[in-house]
């Protein structure tokens, strides 16, 4: 099968598998223990957590490992003081949700190319504005957001700022300090570390609620006894070099738009993650697309993993105001490491053939 769907997860690197094993094994001892075991296992999770910092530009003390991305939001959003949250309406469900549950929350527009425009969150702040949260980079167009100049403006309001930064972290250069964010959220299985495992960066200074209780591990932020080995294996992929997926994603696009009529890329007008673009494919449905791929050896997507099946168009593609027809018929390519140029022709060549079969059989273009 040729991958083309790093978006929504990857596979475990190598380097990653083996230190994730090495430690399974060797170090099972509770990192809480004041045995020789467990003082080993506590080794591996400050070492890890010395690389996450390290790929985030922050202290060590500033990291929460977290189960996951999901959590790491979570955390974020419950986590702030009580008021009112503003965040953009293009975010992951695991933050939209999040809003939802909290209550007493604006959303932010974004514009054609699917960004957020600083005068939109300047109108939004009011008094009691205690939390602002927009994603670094968007899961389905790759898109990244203005977060340093956003979260200037927020604490200048007073309000704290989070960032989903999910689909980034491993991509793009993350410097939470430059960017200015108080919150910042990751996820392992985006950047070749296993699943079950993810971070919030907590800026220090910053008093977070609790949101689960038990020990007080992780300097009271998240209680439960630490995933040494997945922990290890995420500080692991976070000291992987970056792949260089540019020329890549580039070659996707320049042949798609040059070989099949009637083709667009959504956010092309905006900074991208250098690894994902979304296409649509006019006159076609998106899932009998991803189907025909699926059968002819490559994996691709038509939007976010968690909103698989979903027959309504996708609210990011509809947010920037993609018509509905348009938006039912796009499909996200996200490459990453271990692609190659070989691969990116045969998927366009499969592409070509797919799109042209479907189109004879669509209404739209009998």
């Amino acid at each position: 099968m040729n991958y083309f769907d790093h978006n929504a997860t990857t596979p475990i690197a190598p380097e990653v598998l083996a230190v994730l094993q090495q430690v399974q094994t060797e170090c099972f001892g509770n990192p809480s223990s004041m045995h020789a075991l467990g003082q080993r296992a506590r080794q591996e999770v400050e070492k890890a957590r010395a690389q996450v910092a390290a790929l985030l530009g922050c202290g060590p003390k500033e990291v929460v490992f977290t189960s996951g991305g999901t959590e790491a939001d979570n955390l974020a959003v419950f986590g702030a003081p009580a008021g009112h949250v503003i965040t953009s309406a293009i975010e992951h469900p695991a933050v939209l949700n999040s809003v939802q549950e909290r209550g007493n929350f604006s959303l932010l527009p974004v514009n054609r190319d699917g960004l957020v425009a600083p005068d939109e969150l300047r109108a939004a702040l009011r008094p009691d504005t205690v939390l602002v949260s927009v994603m670094h980079a968007n899961n389905e167009t790759g898109v990244i957001q203005p977060v340093a100049e956003l979260a200037a403006i927020a604490h200048e309001a007073g309000a704290l700022f989070h960032s989903d930064g999910v689909q980034a972290a491993g991509r793009i250069p993350v410097d939470v300090a430059a960017l200015g964010v108080d919150l910042y959220s990751i996820a392992g299985h985006k950047f070749n570390a296993p699943k079950g495992v993810g971070a919030l960066f907590v800026k220090e200074g910053v008093k977070l609620a609790q949101r689960q209780f038990g020990g007080r591990h992780e300097r009271e932020r998240r209680a439960g006894t630490e995933n040494v080995p997945g922990i290890a294996a995420l500080g692991a992929a976070a000291a992987l070099p970056r792949p260089d997926t540019q020329a890549l994603r580039d070659r996707l696009e320049a042949l798609v738009l040059a070989r099949i009529p009637e083709t667009r890329v959504h956010g092309a007008g905006a900074p991208r993650t250098p690894n994902t673009s979304n296409i649509s494919f006019a006159g076609l449905a998106a899932d009998a697309l991803v189907i025909a791929l699926d059968l002819a050896g490559f994996a691709v997507a038509t939007g976010a993993a968690c909103s698989s099946g979903a027959t309504r168009p996708s609210p990011i593609l509809t947010a920037m105001g993609v018509p509905a027809d348009e938006a039912k018929a796009s499909i996200r390519f996200s490459v990453g490491r271990g692609n190659t140029p070989h691969q990116v022709d045969a998927l366009v060549t499969a592409l070509e053939a797919a799109v042209a079969r479907l189109r004879k059989l669509s209404p739209a273009h009998a």
